[in-house]
């Protein structure tokens, strides 16, 4: 910098200007002095700030060899959750697994709920779905994030709660007269509704979303079974059902409340905002259809209650005859959490797993030609068949249904990939240690991930994410594996109820419409699960159907 000095002649040059001069130049210079070390001070703190910064970085880096994903200080692992929430987050979660040897534990931000152990050993699962049943409950975390749909029902309860449903339920579903009013049900729906809206569309050559289709369908079969009553989703013209929407919303609504620390989705539920004013609404929709039902059938139940042949066989019904623990009769907030548990249950297993069942046929045409032949195997032995004396409309048999092996292990495949509860929650209740030497204290939430072990090459062979359905067949009869290897349908003391029932009414409905149509993918059709308790696919499934002509079915006739 230059100072440039003008001197003026008339100016006397004295001892004060002199002193003036010279203190101007220092302060000037102090000046200049301050800035220069107030930069170099500014320029520090950045270099400090960055380097803090990079090493941060790497340290939570080094933690995802170590932990399989990167730990930041307060946070934990919530960045790469958020990551993985925005693509497909069973996928997401399989990567992390697979170079995890099957666990891992997940570290939520400070004073959070979401640290949990997410595991996919079978041998883990072996352990805490049977050795050590008693020490795994749902646990308080889970049923306090379920309550406001499911209540105390089986699908959440523990201990004595779980116990009587469980005992209660299990003798029904055992029982002739049930499983006779399942089969009933399911043939009228198949023949009366389903067929002909599939009839429908391929008249006026329209593509249907499949995967709504089938949920209506299972819907009402599983509303008939539960509450004795028929919704009549499946009716001609797809009609809007408010309780079948109430119902979608508020399981999508309650998956949320999985993915967030407790005392968010609490204080949204407090000021009414966001996904649970949406979970609010649709629980209202789901209460008010459930008290309807409840004190229609006490109505009927009173005036049928002395003709004993008009007594209906459907679970609300059954439970409505027995009582509590002092002697009285179930409440009809219990009663209510009974049903909407068996719904949740019963609607989603089958028509989700025969959605990504139908996709991954159009994926693999020689195993539908399987299926088929299969079927028509079976039809071609009838003995009005053999003379020529066919009838129609064709209508399988139970037995002819129990018998189709290949389409059993067909969709035992598609459960191993694409299961329609992807991941399942326990909690512990006193120190233990996994079988992999996982160290699990009291209280630690447990995740098993399921859609995760059906891709472990470790469990599944190198083969694991192709659909084969031949792994399934021993001299080509079914044979079935580990509930613990395949938890599809859960395992130990809560191996699901209905899982015969699901099966018949997989392979009714599936043999039903191989036997009839072609079902193709829509062309470019994006097909992703969804992020819920069960595993949509989150655009449904366009397809086209195409009706199959009698000699396409005869040259797969085998007539003996």
């Amino acid at each position: 910098m230059h100072f440039h000095i003008t001197y003026h002649p008339n100016t006397m040059i004295t001892p004060s200007n002199l002193t003036s001069s010279s203190s101007s130049d220092e302060v000037v210079a102090g000046y200049f002095t301050f800035r220069r070390l107030f930069f170099l001070q500014d320029f520090q703190i950045l270099e400090l700030l960055l380097a803090l910064f990079v090493f941060v970085a790497i340290h939570s880096l080094r933690q995802k060899k170590l932990q399989g994903l990167p730990v930041w200080p307060v946070l934990g692992m919530l960045p790469s959750l958020a990551v993985g929430l925005r693509t497909n987050m069973y996928d997401w979660l399989t990567d992390i697994l697979r170079h995890q040897n099957g666990t891992f534990r997940f570290k939520g931000p400070l004073f959070s709920s979401l640290n949990c152990v997410v595991t996919s050993d079978p041998r883990n699962l072996e352990h805490l779905l049977k050795s050590k049943f008693p020490n795994f409950p749902k646990g308080p975390y889970f049923r306090d994030t379920v309550r406001d749909l499911l209540g105390d029902g089986i699908f959440s309860a523990d201990d004595d709660t779980w116990q009587r449903q469980r005992k209660t339920a299990s003798i029904e579903f055992h029982s002739a007269k049930f499983r006779q009013l399942t089969i009933e049900s399911l043939l009228e729906l198949v023949h009366s509704r389903l067929l002909p809206v599939l009839e429908n569309s391929v008249k006026q050559s329209i593509p249907i979303d499949l995967q709504d289709i089938l949920l209506r369908l299972t819907f009402d079969n599983v509303c008939m079974i539960a509450f004795g009553a028929d919704p009549g989703c499946l009716n001609p013209g797809s009609p809007e059902i408010p309780f079948a929407r109430a119902f979608e919303d508020a399981t999508e609504a309650t998956v949320f409340r999985f993915v967030m620390p407790t005392c968010v989705w609490k204080a949204m539920r407090h000021f009414n905002v966001g996904t649970e004013k949406k979970l609010k609404m649709s629980i209202k929709g789901v209460d008010e259809f459930a008290d309807d039902v409840i004190r229609t059938r006490k109505k009927e139940l009173s005036l049928q209650c002395h003709d004993i042949k008009k007594q209906r066989s459907d679970l609300l019904t059954v439970f409505m005859g027995l009582k509590d623990e002092d002697g009285q009769p179930f409440s009809d907030k219990f009663l209510r959490d009974i049903c909407v548990n068996f719904i949740l249950a019963g609607r989603d297993t089958s028509s989700v797993a025969l959605s990504w069942f139908f996709w991954l046929l159009d994926q693999n045409p020689a195993v539908e030609e399987r299926i088929l032949a299969e079927i028509c195997g079976m039809v071609g032995e009838r003995e009005e068949v053999k003379r020529g004396e066919s009838k129609s409309p064709l209508i399988f048999r139970a037995e002819e249904i129990k018998r189709m092996d290949y389409l059993h292990a067909a969709l035992s495949e598609a459960l191993r990939l694409y299961p329609s509860v992807p991941v399942d929650h326990k909690e512990v209740v006193e120190d233990d240690v996994f079988p992999d030497g996982t160290v699990l204290k009291q209280g630690t939430k447990v995740i098993y991930a399921i859609y995760a072990m059906g891709r472990m090459e470790g469990v599944w062979g190198m083969d694991c994410r192709e659909f084969k359905p031949e792994r399934w067949l021993r001299d080509g009869r079914y044979m079935s594996e580990s509930a613990y290897k395949f938890t599809a349908f859960n395992g130990g003391p809560r191996l699901c109820l209905g899982k015969d029932f699901a099966y018949y009414q997989m392979k009714f409905v599936a043999a039903s419409i191989i036997y009839r149509y072609r079902v193709k993918v829509v062309e470019n059709h994006p097909v992703l699960p969804k992020l819920a308790l069960t595993m949509y696919m989150k655009h449904g499934l366009k397809v086209n159907l195409h009706r199959r002509d009698e000699s396409e079915l005869q040259n797969y006739f085998k007539i003996k």
